[in-house]
C-alpha cells in the first residue's frame, strides 16, 4: 500500500527550497509513495514542473492570513476597523502583543489560523518543507492530521532571526527534523539540545543525468563574447550576495581582464543592483539574465562559477555547478566545505568583493588549477540510493 506524504511549502518559485523539493520528489518511485504538495500561494516558475502523478493543493484564504501574518500588527488593526471588525482589530492586537511579551508565537498563529480546517484526509507522512517559517511549523503540527510529521531546515539560523524560545516548543513536537548540511545541524542543535536525538543531515539532492540532459534542451547565451564568461545563479536579494559580485568585476574590469559576469535570477534587489551596475559604468560587463527555470545551459556553457552568497542552508546550485565540473568559487557558507574541497575541487573565501577578486584572477591566471578542479571534481559521484532515501524518510 502506498504511503501518503504531503510537503508544505510557500509556492514554487524559482528557487533553490523547491528545486530541491523537485528532485527529491523526481527520485520517490511512483508506486511508493502517493505524494500531495500543499502549497501557502498557487504560484510559481517551478508549477508547471510539478510531475503529473503529484497532487497539488493550496490553502483558501490564504490572502486573509497573509495579511494578518506579514503586516504590522497597527495597519491590520485599522484595517478591521475600518471593516467594522472592532473585536478582530482588538484580538489581532491582543495575541501580537501577548506573542511578544511572552516570546511564543502559537497563540497569535492560533488565532490567524482558527477558521482554518483540518485536513483529515490521515497522510502517513507530513513535512514543513520551507523551513524554516513558523506559519507552516504550526498548520503541519496542527491543522494536518498525519500519523508522523517532520520539519525540513534549509538555512543557517543564525542569520535569519530564529527565535529558539518560539521555535523549540514546536520543534520538539515533531518526529524528525532534517537539515540540508552538518554545519546547519550542528548550529541547529546548539541553539535547541533537545532536538539533538531527532535531528539529522539530509543533503539536497542532484540528478546529474537529469541535469546534462535539461543542458541540451535550454538556449543557454546569445550574445558573442569570445571572452572570460563568470555565472551566478541565485535570487537577487542581499544574502545572495551579487553586489559582491558586481564590486569585484569592476576591479577585473579595471585590471583589463576581458570578463563579463552573468547573473541569472530576480529577486526584490533587481532595482538596487542595477543601479549599482549604473555606477560602477558596468552594463555592458554585468548582464542580468532574468529568470529561467532551466539554468544548466549556462552553467555547462560558463568558464567559472562564482557563488558569492552571505548565508546559505546547502547550496544547490553550488551542487549543479559541481556536477557540470566547473572552476568555482563560493564564499564560506554553511555546507560549503561539505560540498568544495579548497584548493582541491575550488575555492572557498570570506564574503567580501576583495576575495571574490583575487579568487577569479587566480582562476583567470592558472589553467592548470582550473583542469586540476575539474578532474577532481571528476571523481565526485552523485549517484542516489533510492532504498537509503525512502528508509531515512519513512
Amino acid at each position: 500500500m502506498k504511503k501518503k506524504i504531503i510537503f508544505m511549502v510557500i509556492n514554487m518559485n524559482i528557487g533553490g527550497t523547491e528545486k530541491a523539493l523537485l528532485n527529491m520528489i523526481s527520485e520517490l518511485p511512483q508506486e511508493n509513495f502517493n505524494v500531495t504538495i500543499l502549497m501557502l500561494e498557487e504560484y510559481g516558475g517551478f508549477l508547471e514542473l510539478i510531475p503529473s502523478h503529484v497532487n497539488i493543493e493550496k490553502v483558501d484564504g490564504y490572502r486573509d492570513i497573509q495579511n494578518m501574518y506579514n503586516n504590522p500588527p497597527k495597519l491590520s488593526a485599522i484595517r478591521f476597523i475600518k471593516k467594522g471588525k472592532v473585536l478582530k482589530a482588538f484580538n489581532i492586537l491582543f495575541f501580537h502583543l501577548f506573542s511578544k511579551v511572552f516570546k511564543d508565537r502559537k497563540p497569535f498563529l492560533k488565532y490567524i489560523l482558527k477558521d482554518y480546517p483540518i485536513n483529515i484526509n490521515n497522510y502517513d507522512i507530513a513535512v514543513a518543507y520551507a523551513g524554516p517559517m513558523d506559519l507552516i511549523t504550526y498548520f503541519v503540527l496542527n491543522k494536518i492530521v498525519a500519523k508522523k510529521k517532520f520539519q525540513w531546515i534549509h538555512f543557517d539560523v543564525t542569520k535569519i532571526g530564529f527565535n529558539k524560545t518560539n521555535e523549540s516548543k514546536m520543534y520538539n513536537k515533531f518526529d524528525k527534523i532534517f537539515v540540508v548540511s552538518e554545519d546547519g545541524r550542528n548550529k541547529l542543535v546548539n541553539m535547541i539540545p533537545s532536538i539533538d536525538k531527532k535531528t539529522e543531515v539530509f543533503s539536497n539532492i542532484t540528478s546529474p543525468e537529469l541535469l546534462y540532459k535539461q543542458s541540451k534542451e535550454g538556449k543557454g547565451y546569445t550574445d558573442s563574447f569570445d571572452g572570460v564568461r563568470i555565472l551566478t545563479v541565485g535570487r537577487l536579494t542581499n544574502e545572495k550576495g551579487q553586489d559582491m559580485a558586481i564590486k569585484a568585476l569592476s576591479m577585473l574590469i579595471k585590471e583589463g581582464y576581458k570578463v563579463r559576469w552573468y547573473c541569472l535570477g530576480e529577486g526584490s534587489s533587481r532595482k538596487k543592483y542595477e543601479k549599482l551596475v549604473e555606477e560602477y559604468n558596468l552594463q555592458n560587463q554585468f548582464v542580468f539574465l532574468g529568470v529561467d527555470p532551466n539554468p544548466y545551459p549556462y552553467i555547462a556553457q560558463c568558464d567559472i562559477y562564482v557563488q558569492p552568497s552571505r548565508h546559505e542552508g546547502y547550496c544547490i546550485t553550488l551542487a549543479e555547478a559541481r556536477c557540470f565540473k566547473k572552476p568555482i568559487v563560493t564564499t564560506d557558507t554553511s555546507g560549503a566545505k561539505e560540498q568544495i574541497k579548497n584548493g582541491e575541487t575550488g575555492l572557498i573565501v570570506g564574503a567580501n568583493e576583495f576575495e571574490l577578486y583575487y579568487a577569479v584572477i587566480k582562476l583567470i591566471n592558472n589553467q592548470n588549477l582550473c583542469n586540476s578542479f575539474t578532474q577532481n571534481l571528476e571523481k565526485e559521484h552523485f549517484n542516489i540510493d533510492n532504498n537509503k532515501l525512502c528508509k531515512l524518510i519513512i
